[in-house]
């Protein structure tokens, strides 16, 4: 029988963190990345011109889905770092197209 634990490495409540992170963490960078491609719709080039754009964006929140996970693991809880996400995703769908 495989255990959950050999195959993620990650206890069950910081694997019940990572699930947590993820629900918001997913559409948030979608929703992100609807604002770089809206920002950027008719300039010609403008592949690297999103990248610049998004990733100063992108960056917090993975660290902070990470954060999640980490806390998570050590005993501390995932809350803050979990209404961080929900904020983002808030602010997200408010400011996407």
């Amino acid at each position: 029988m495989l255990n959950v634990d050999s195959v993620s490495g990650l206890r069950g409540e910081a694997l019940g963190a990572l699930t947590l992170s993820l629900l918001p963490g997913t559409p948030t960078l979608s929703f992100i990345g609807a604002i770089g491609a809206a920002l950027t719709l008719g300039m010609s080039g403008s592949s690297v011109l999103i990248a610049i754009l998004l990733l100063p964006l992108f960056i917090p929140l993975l660290i902070v889905g990470a954060g999640a996970v980490t806390s998570s693991e050590s005993g501390i809880g995932a809350d803050a770092h979990l209404s961080l996400l929900g904020l983002g995703l808030l602010l997200a769908l408010v400011l996407a197209p």
